[in-house]
């Protein structure tokens, strides 16, 4: 019979580590670590309802839309109600953006508040009923020296990010961020609730073997896109074409993709002409993430994080992952071909 499975002295907390960084870091107040600190108790609170969500009655819809016009489930109000208390508690948090909120959800803390989160509370909500991993993901912006807290303190490009992140729900839960200097992975150990640091250092391969679409909008998209897509599974050497991989939840498919090697891509098309995705709390900080592990993510044509936002809530197109088939995809869709 197979010995249990030991934890060894090796793994880190995400306090610890967050600590430890904060350390190495001149003139480093505590404040960042504090909030990740909020973030990460909010995502157990999150965790343990969505462990029981066949047991509890939180499955299911509100009956309410959100500003996309998407209808809410409950899981999706019970995920924003618990960030935004879990950052207005902590004190370092002066403003949130939320899927879930027509405006921005300004905060009393009991500090001195100098960030502003983004969030997607939970992307994927629709597919938990099937038990489909679903996520988390957040963006960090730090208020200036006398900033307010206002709409315009949270339009800004993803390239001034100072954090950004997302936690996985799925047969373990993961949270996954960057400060900007590299990306680190955390699993959630239930036996002691912490956090633990199980993915250093991760980086993605330029290449990869899989893609992810929404190939059932194929008669939306342009011909540039199909021709690029013909590449990717038939025009290419055995070894190297590529499988399709997708789930319909963005941040499963983005996961995976981070892990193994691939490409996501959510195009713009005749019934989104601007994309689908969210360019705050979805596209930007999963670009941020992306890139500081050796990817890269663009609209089509131009890089994510340089694009300047004029709403909170604004749609983009996103092409995301290893860094080889991003480049290819923007050739094929400036009509270059595999060039």
């Amino acid at each position: 019979m197979p010995r249990p499975a030991r934890r060894t002295s090796r793994f880190q907390t995400l306090e610890q580590f967050v600590l430890d960084q904060q350390d190495a870091t001149p003139l480093a107040t505590g404040r960042f670590s504090r909030l990740i600190r909020d973030l990460s108790i909010a995502a157990k609170v999150v965790n343990s309802y969505i462990r029981r969500a066949g047991l509890l009655d939180v499955l299911g819809e509100t009956g309410e839309t959100n500003v996309q016009g998407e209808v809410q489930q409950q899981l999706d109000a019970i995920a924003h109600a618990e960030f935004v208390e879990a950052l207005r508690l902590g004190g370092e948090c002066a403003l949130i953006v939320s899927e879930e909120a027509d405006e921005i959800v300004p905060l009393a803390p009991r500090g001195d508040g100098r960030y502003v989160v983004l969030l997607d509370p939970l992307d994927g909500s629709s597919n938990i009923d099937v038990n489909v991993s679903v996520g988390t993901i957040f963006s960090v912006f730090r208020l200036a020296d006398g900033e307010a807290a206002t709409v315009e303190a949270a339009l800004k490009p993803g390239s001034e990010q100072v954090a950004a992140g997302y936690i996985i729900y799925g047969s373990s839960t993961m949270l996954v961020y960057t400060s900007g200097h590299g990306v680190n992975g955390f699993t959630l150990d239930p036996a002691v609730g912490e956090f633990m640091l199980s993915h250093p250092n991760l980086t993605t391969p330029d290449w990869g073997r899989y893609y992810s679409i929404d190939e059932g909008n194929s008669a939306a998209f342009s011909p540039e896109l199909m021709a690029f897509l013909r590449w990717m599974e038939h025009e290419q050497p055995e070894a190297a074409t590529y499988k399709t991989r997708y789930v319909g939840s963005f941040i499963t498919d983005f996961h995976r993709n981070l892990l193994k090697g691939g490409l996501y891509m959510y195009p713009a098309t005749r019934v989104y002409p601007d994309g689908k995705l969210r360019l705050m709390y979805e596209a930007n900080p999963m670009a941020f993430i992306v890139e500081q592990a050796g990817g890269r993510a663009s609209d089509g044509t131009a890089r994510i994080l340089d694009l300047q936002p004029t709403g909170l809530h604004q749609r983009t197109a996103l092409y995301i992952g290893s860094r080889e088939p991003v480049g290819r995809a923007e050739a094929f869709l400036r009509g270059e071909g595999a060039g």
